[in-house]
């Protein structure tokens, strides 16, 4: 059983990982970097909460260093999404929509990547969901920065609020249902209502128009 849930958590931080180095591939085709600036952002981008995490947790070297399938998924990832994103057509806010989901995805199974990680290294339950917000917020945040763009963290109550919010549920659920189950409903939870806000702020964008 320990062997399978490590192993689910391998394959989520994978997926993690390729999301939200496609975000950033299509925020650096959005903004005509050209595919090394793109990829590099995308690199940082996909590793770079799991680094913060890993430091506070003294979990050093960091994930990336000792297992190299980060970067060999990264940095394929977003070189592919770079040029589709630049053959996407702009102006219609296509490739924003694609990277807003893709970064709801990242979000919610980095935040779960980063509670289970924290509770493997015996933290108090209200560190682990913390530690589960900067997994889930810290690539996005150093996505937008790098490309000037004010991170969605700071301007969107529902975007912390969610990972906190979905970290808690798991480490609830964990304790009554079983981590499998904890691990698809809250995954699910925090995924859909992520959606339902970027659904609602893109209504209401148009409606301004």
């Amino acid at each position: 059983m320990i062997e399978q849930l490590m192993s689910v958590m391998f394959i989520l931080t994978v997926v993690a990982t390729a999301v939200m180095a496609a975000s950033a591939a299509i925020q650096g085709a959005r903004l005509e970097l050209d595919l090394f600036g793109a990829t590099v952002i995308a690199v940082a981008t996909a590793v770079g909460g799991g680094t913060v995490r890993d430091m506070l947790l003294g979990r050093m070297p960091v994930f990336w260093i000792t297992d190299l399938t980060y970067l060999f998924t990264a940095v394929p990832m977003a070189v592919v999404m770079y040029f589709v994103a630049t053959r996407l057509p702009s102006g219609n806010g296509r490739r924003l929509r694609l990277l807003m989901q893709l970064d709801a995805v990242g979000l919610a199974l980095f935040t779960l990547v980063g509670v289970r990680v924290a509770q493997e290294m015996e933290t108090h339950v209200a560190i682990a969901v913390v530690i589960g917000v900067i997994t889930g917020t810290v690539g996005g945040m150093i996505r937008d920065v790098l490309c000037n763009v004010t991170p969605s963290v700071l301007k969107e109550d529902l975007y912390a609020t969610i990972s906190l919010i979905g970290g808690s549920l798991y480490l609830v659920l964990d304790r009554q249902i079983g981590e499998e189950w904890a691990v698809g409903i809250s995954f699910v939870g925090m995924l859909v209502v992520r959606l339902i806000v970027i659904a609602r702020t893109d209504m209401a964008a148009e409606s301004q128009v």
